[in-house]
């Protein structure tokens, strides 16, 4: 049973408003009617995670030292300023330039709010419903994105464009900077650094950290987690092509102009999937709960084959069956991320847990880089089922290499 405050509820709202993206639901295919090819779509994809990886450490150590408020503060605005760009963008460099701006906003929010949520735990001695509790609040998050999802179809449905949804972002991401403002101040630093100032602090963070690292089992933890998401973060918006496929069959609208349809219908088909994933979130507590099976590795392999799977069905022109197949990698992550956010809290001080989820963040954009520009380069090559086929089997094989390593070697030490 979780506690639920005043507090608890701002943390919902964040989450929920965080994932207001309108344009989530079809920036592969806003950057498609804008003429890029897969391979510089890929190429954007990974400069953005280049830059998260640049920022991506720096950023955790700012969080914990100089403030969490303060880092959420510059993340919202970072993304506003991007939201613009994109709106007013026409060709790659303007777009390259707004992929710049989001990843650095990615970068000062990534790891950020999950260390207040645990801190606020610690603080109110609630450490034992960190699984559930974060599952609940992320729930809201993808609450957030199956709304989004229906607000975009419709505005793209009303206006017959894509352009118009990045302006629409702005509208609750001005309302998140309001609310980050009204959150308590004891969560703006790290409960066991409050007496600790400038570079001593950062100092101490660093020096942390590099212990931290070292112990197997975060090191384990980090490696697991972050290859999930990585994936599921550079596959995940080329489910837009499959749905379009999929709007393609679907015996309504014949009369409305294609991409009215495709809005409408990409706008409640990802309504459904992110009320899947809520409701994935949600159980992760019980699911953690109530089997002794290894979680990390059965659900980080059980991904790699959905996504081997959807390939496989979508080269055979199987639309509807590659989409549920895509989903499932989507419910996976979302019953994933609680239960290994709360193992990463347990084996982590509460003083460096922005630090070390920003290095499992580091690890996951390193990763991203190079799945999201193979994916494109594969992509314009063979097509999009195939390059799902090639990337899953290849991070199957990785996995089972990875492991096999930690088993001879990392358990040892």
């Amino acid at each position: 049973m979780i506690t639920k405050n005043r507090q608890y509820f701002k943390f919902c709202l964040y989450g929920f408003l965080k994932n207001l993206r309108f344009f989530d639901a079809f920036i592969i295919l806003f950057l498609i009617e804008k003429g890029l090819s897969y391979t510089e779509i890929g190429s954007l994809y990974a400069i953005r995670e280049i830059f998260i990886n640049a920022f991506e450490i720096p950023s955790g150590i700012i969080a914990d030292t100089y403030g969490r408020k303060n880092a959420l503060l510059i993340s919202l605005f970072l993304y506003i300023i991007s939201f613009i760009v994109f709106y007013i963008g026409n060709d790659y460099w303007l777009f390259l330039i707004a992929f710049i701006l989001y990843g650095t906003g990615d970068a000062f929010r990534s790891g950020t709010h999950k260390a207040m949520i645990m801190d606020y735990l610690l603080l109110n001695n609630w450490e034992n419903q960190r699984i559930n509790y974060y599952g609940h609040t992320r729930s809201w998050s993808q609450i957030g994105s199956a709304i989004s999802s229906l607000i975009a179809g419709m505005i793209v449905f009303y206006s017959g464009t894509y352009q118009n949804i990045f302006l629409y972002s702005i509208i609750p991401y001005l309302f998140n900077l309001i609310l980050i403002s009204t959150y308590p101040k004891e969560l703006n630093h790290s409960n066991k650094q409050k007496s600790k100032k400038g570079i001593k602090a950062m100092g101490l963070t660093i020096k942390s950290f590099a212990t931290i690292i070292k112990h197997p089992n975060v090191l384990r933890l980090i490696n697991t987690t972050s290859f999930h998401s990585a994936y599921l973060k550079a596959i995940k918006d080329y489910i837009q092509p499959v749905m379009v496929n999929v709007a393609l069959v679907v015996p309504i609208l014949f009369d409305v102009e294609v991409n009215k349809k495709n809005g409408i219908i990409i706008g409640v088909l990802y309504f459904f999937i992110y009320l899947g994933t809520s409701l994935a979130s949600k159980l992760s507590g019980k699911i953690a709960a109530n089997t002794n099976r290894n979680i990390p590795f059965v659900t980080l392999l059980l991904g790699f084959v959905f996504g081997t799977i959807s390939g496989i069905l979508f080269v055979n022109d199987l639309w509807v069956f590659s989409l549920i197949a895509f989903i499932g990698i989507y419910v996976v992550e979302n019953i994933r991320k609680p239960i290994l956010t709360g193992y990463i809290a347990d084996n982590v001080p509460g003083e460096i847990l922005a630090t070390v989820i920003s290095a499992q963040s580091l690890l996951k954009t390193i990763i991203t880089v190079i799945l999201a520009l193979c994916l494109g380069a594969l992509a314009d090559i063979y097509g999009i089922g195939v390059s799902f086929i090639v990337l899953s089997l290849f991070l199957v094989l990785l996995l089972v290499i990875i492991r096999i390593y930690f088993s001879l070697f990392v358990n040892k030490d």
